[in-house]
């Protein structure tokens, strides 16, 4: 209802210039500054004296409560609700309360109601104010503050606003008492003003002094109903997880010994959405999806997946459905690092008649399955079942199936021993990837990765190179993998300059803590070019980085498990890296050095017994290098280098059979076909072995030749 027409129902009367005022305010005129100047003083002098107080400077008066001016007071504040169009007049009018002034009186009035039985002095009495005027106080300045925020003085409302809670507070530091709360307008305007303050802070761009009035809003007693607290803590959450300014860690005036303190955003956040999620499964609190969302973004970034999947598990089945939790719970545990429980998760779902519709579910399996060499012919399945439930719907759904698929087959035939089978599965590999991109509505970094990817293993480099260029573009550069790729597919084609300014341009656009594979591929180059005193650098470079970070991952946002693995296994390699450098240079000290510093990270790595035997090599002590590389099968049976570095030592040696040591350069060749060392030393084998045909001496030697001239600084995959 407009102010106007309420103010007729109610049939009060207005005096001469008040009237004259609220006319100009409703009409949209402006008034004159004689009028306006005597309109305000009118509502600071007149309308406040309701409880013995005049905001004229340095005049204090006594006068007895008159309900008929409060009530007229009252009727004046109602008739000062702003409306668009009048509130630069209504702001006018409320510029004249001597906010100063009148907060002291409130503040006495509010803290006698607290203390019914205290004897209270005569100034007590003099100063005193009925609770009913510190609430039409209280709402003017809200209503003043809502009149800023309508004009776009952010700054100036919040201003405003906090002086209604700065008010409250100091008067009732304990929080509000019922005699107090049972109040309704009082407690409504307190109600608007702890709602409408950080939200103002928002508006004015401040996220900090937002932070510390959710804070002050959730922590004081200002009896809110649990609808306006849970909307609170929901908004705070929010506001902690997006709005990209770290706040300090909370102080806690009172708290248990032990009890959790938040120490960053994310963690505060957690703890409020779970606040919630607990209001909501005691029925306190209608039920939000949005909040679970919130629940999962803060717990994945902060590496808790496990944490996210208890939760999810103990929704009700009403909340979430059967294959939407199923969905999600494989979700936490593959992002988890937890592979097969997530696969299991999704095989009981898919194998249940009752779930017919699960597109999604048959991608995720595959994709897992994709990463686990026992389950690569079930991923396939998956796959083709996604395929044929989708039976020409979803192009972008279809083509991601199919992408999928390609990586599928490319795995299996990576697994193959006949050679004839392998290129019947490479041809088809390309020939899925390939459909998979002409269905692609928009381009799709997954599957331009992966036929830029496949290409390359097949040694298709121009091919592969056009898919490189194509993928950086795409993701604009925003990808540190795309950048590898790239640099590894100009070094198979022998153009390492070109791959190094590749890698550099990297550098130069990637944050600090992401340089790690970047760096480490600049050192590979410079070792392929024979820069290795640069090489050197580059490693003491990266190895500084891995340490500066892993120090201060304790301090900021908590990594993500998997990725902290990663780092430290990136380090490990690198000292690996570095020792065999130093045993090139002969700097065999520093060698050492350096493996007993990947010792410290891991003792059991097949890398680094490997290294061990180069060294032991380098040296001259075979025997010793043997048992090294010994010593590294047993960690990894699949470990290539140190198949291919036995057969060689072993036939260095003598004294062994041949069909001992063709058994590991053929070892070698099943896990890797493209590795030209393997053929190269297999040749040499049936050369040194007259039993054997020259034509098959050869074949390898040419094998390992083609292979050789395009072979990668690092395998692709």
């Amino acid at each position: 209802m407009a102010v106007k027409d309420w103010i007729n129902k109610r049939g009060f009367r207005i005096r001469g210039k008040f009237l004259k005022t609220m006319r100009c305010i409703w009409s949209g005129q402006q008034l004159r500054v004689d009028d306006a100047n005597a309109s305000s003083e009118s509502l600071a002098t007149r309308d406040y004296s309701v409880s013995g107080y005049s905001s004229r400077a340095g005049e204090i008066v006594e006068a007895k409560v008159d309900n008929s001016n409060i009530e007229e007071a009252e009727t004046s504040l109602r008739r000062l609700e702003y409306q668009k169009g009048n509130v630069e007049a209504a702001l006018h009018v409320f510029e004249g309360i001597d906010v100063a002034v009148v907060t002291s009186k409130m503040k006495v009035s509010l803290s006698r109601r607290c203390e019914q039985n205290r004897r209270c002095s005569e100034s007590d009495a003099a100063l005193s104010m009925s609770l009913h005027a510190v609430s039409l106080l209280l709402e003017a300045i809200f209503l003043k503050a809502k009149s800023l925020q309508h004009l776009g003085r952010f700054g100036e409302a919040a201003q405003s606003c906090k002086v209604i809670l700065d008010t409250v507070e100091s008067a009732l530091p304990d929080g509000l008492p019922d005699n107090v709360s049972t109040d309704c307008k009082l407690q409504e305007i307190l109600n608007k003003a702890v709602e409408l303050l950080p939200e103002l802070w928002k508006l004015a761009g401040d996220p900090q002094e937002a932070v510390l009035s959710y804070r002050r809003a959730l922590l004081y007693y200002w009896n809110l109903d649990t609808r306006t607290k849970a909307k609170l803590e929901k908004e705070f959450a929010v506001l902690l997880l997006y709005s990209g300014a770290e706040a300090s860690p909370p102080t806690l005036r009172a708290q248990m010994e032990g009890s959790f303190v938040p120490r960053n955003n994310i963690e505060e956040a957690i703890l409020l959405l779970l606040i919630l999620l607990k209001k909501f499964l005691l029925k306190r609190v209608g039920w939000d999806p949005s909040i679970l969302d919130h629940l999962a973004f803060a717990l994945s970034v902060s590496g808790e997946l496990r944490a996210l999947a208890h939760q999810v598990e103990e929704l009700h089945p009403e909340i979430m459905k059967r294959k939407e939790q199923y969905c999600m719970l494989a979700l936490c545990y593959y992002g988890g690092g937890e592979d097969i429980i997530a696969l299991n998760i999704l095989r009981n779902l898919l194998n249940s008649r009752a779930n017919p519709d699960c597109v999604l579910e048959f991608l995720l399996a595959s994709k897992i399955c994709g990463e686990n060499t026992s389950a690569i012919e079930e991923g396939a399945i998956w796959a083709q079942k996604a395929l044929a439930r989708l039976n020409g719907g979803c192009w972008q759904m279809a083509s991601k199936a199919n992408c999928l698929l390609g990586v599928l087959l490319s795995a299996q035939s990576r697994l193959v021993s006949s050679d004839s089978q392998r290129t019947m599965q490479q041809s088809e590999t390309i020939e899925v990837l390939e459909a998979a991109e002409k269905m692609m509505r928009e381009r799709d970094p997954y599957v331009v990765f992966h036929l830029c990817l496949e290409n390359a293993e097949q040694r298709k480099l121009d091919v592969s190179l056009h898919y490189a260029k194509q993928l950086l573009k795409l993701e604009a550069g925003s990808n540190v993998k795309d950048y590898v790729l790239l640099a590894r597919i100009l070094s198979a084609q022998k153009r390492f300059f070109d791959a190094e300014t590749v890698i550099n341009a990297a550098l130069n656009q990637t944050g600090k803590w992401n340089q790690g594979e970047l760096l480490r591929t600049k050192a590979k180059l410079q070792i392929a070019q024979g820069q290795l005193k640069n090489a050197v650098e580059t490693y003491t470079h990266l190895l500084a980085v891995l340490q500066v970070q892993h120090k201060s991952s304790g301090s900021g946002k908590k990594l993500l498990k998997t990725k902290g693995k990663w780092d430290r296994s990136l380090e490990m390699e690198t000292w690996h890296d570095l020792a065999n450098v130093y045993t090139s240079l002969l700097q065999f000290r520093d060698a050492e050095v350096c493996l007993s510093k990947s010792k410290a990270i891991s003792p059991f790595s097949a890398t680094r017994w490997y290294s061990t035997g180069l060294l032991d090599e380098a040296k001259g002590l075979h025997q010793e290098a043997l048992r090294s590389y010994k010593k590294a099968l047993d960690v990894d049976p699949t470990h290539v280098p140190s198949l291919i570095s036995t057969a060689c030592i072993l036939r260095q040696l003598g004294g062994q059979s041949m069909p001992i040591v063709r058994s590991f350069l053929m070892d070698a060749l099943r896990l890797d076909q493209t590795n030209p060392a393997a053929l190269y030393n297999l040749g040499l084998l049936y050369k040194a072995d007259i039993s054997t045909s020259a034509v098959e001496a050869a074949e390898c030697f040419e094998a390992a030749a083609f292979l050789e001239e395009s072979a990668p600084i690092e395998p692709f995959r």
